[in-house]
């Protein structure tokens, strides 16, 4: 006859259901929170494109796909869209590349990196008011730091905010400037999670520089520099703050964005549903945009394989 089996192992509890509900518990704050912040207001602004609503009265009806016919018609909203595409493409490959040139030259101990750090991320925390104010100093025509700099070396002074095709980059260069700090963290993390065991072995087989950037340092960082990607992205093609106080959308449109073009339909014109069909488009934008860099990885992936 076998012998009894410890109490302790005959009452041996059922926790998979239980277990389950209190996960649920732990995480039923975060995702109340998510579901009525982001996914209810996506959706809810996804019905209000497909109506016509007058914010006096408080009166709409239902148009269909006629505000997203109008919007492609808008040589406002196209020209919108544009900057906005190309605002994106002028900071996103810069902030890139030089976050990660700084965090490879910072990714050292002592105290001079370490006051480096803190002076380039410093400027992040800058509210968009101070850097506009900052940068407007900068590029006052005929007496501002650039006008000043041009005159001191015999040359003529150019205001880039009031050129059509310098606006842009412009704003483009001072958002570099306010926003690099972050990136360059971002990249400082991913570094410093490489053994350094790995650039020992390298440089006992006479590796170069070039080379252990180029098939250590890159590929360890892949989903660091897709990360920064993204979210630069993702955050110049929302630009708003630094193009409303630097130039408001001038000169002749060069610089107007879509978030712009979205605040001036809801707030100066009251259309609701036309202001909410841009919105759309502009979330479209950046879907797409994240589509295509998340397949350049893949393809970036499988090459590397």
């Amino acid at each position: 006859m076998m012998r009894d089996l410890p109490s302790s192992v005959q009452a041996k509890p059922r926790l998979g259901a239980s277990t389950g509900w209190i996960g649920l518990l732990f995480i039923a704050p975060f995702l109340l929170c998510y579901l009525t912040l982001l996914v209810w207001p996506l959706l809810n602004g996804f019905w209000l494109s497909f109506h016509a609503i007058d914010l006096l009265s408080n009166m709409g009806r239902w148009v269909g796909v006629t505000n997203f016919i109008d919007l492609l018609q808008d040589e406002m909203f196209v020209r919108s869209a544009f900057n906005s595409v190309l605002f994106a493409a002028l900071c996103t490959p810069v902030m890139v590349i030089t976050g990660l040139a700084l965090a490879l030259a910072l990714n050292r101990p002592g105290r001079t990196t370490a006051i480096l750090r803190g002076i380039f991320f410093g400027a992040g925390v800058l509210s968009v008011t101070i850097v506009t104010l900052i940068w407007r100093l900068v590029l006052l025509p005929e007496r501002g730091l650039l006008a000043n700099a041009m005159h001191g070396m015999g040359m003529a002074a150019v205001a880039p905010l009031n050129h059509e095709w310098l606006a842009l980059p412009a704003v483009a260069l001072a958002t570099v400037w306010w926003g690099i700090g972050m990136p360059m963290m971002l990249f400082l993390a991913s570094l410093q999670q490489i053994p350094h065991d790995v650039y020992e072995a390298a440089a006992l087989d006479n590796t170069s520089r070039w080379r252990s950037f180029r098939h250590i340092t890159l590929p360890a960082i892949r989903h660091g520099v897709v990360l920064v990607a993204v979210t630069q992205m993702i955050a110049q093609l929302q630009v708003f703050g630094q193009v409303q106080l630097l130039t408001q959308g001038g000169p002749n449109n060069s610089t107007r964005s879509l978030v712009m073009f979205v605040y001036e339909a809801m707030f100066e014109q009251w259309q609701l549903g036309y202001a909410a069909a841009g919105a759309q488009a502009l979330f479209l934008l950046m879907l797409a945009g994240m589509s295509l860099q998340g397949w350049l990885e893949r393809r970036a992936g499988k090459a590397q394989a």
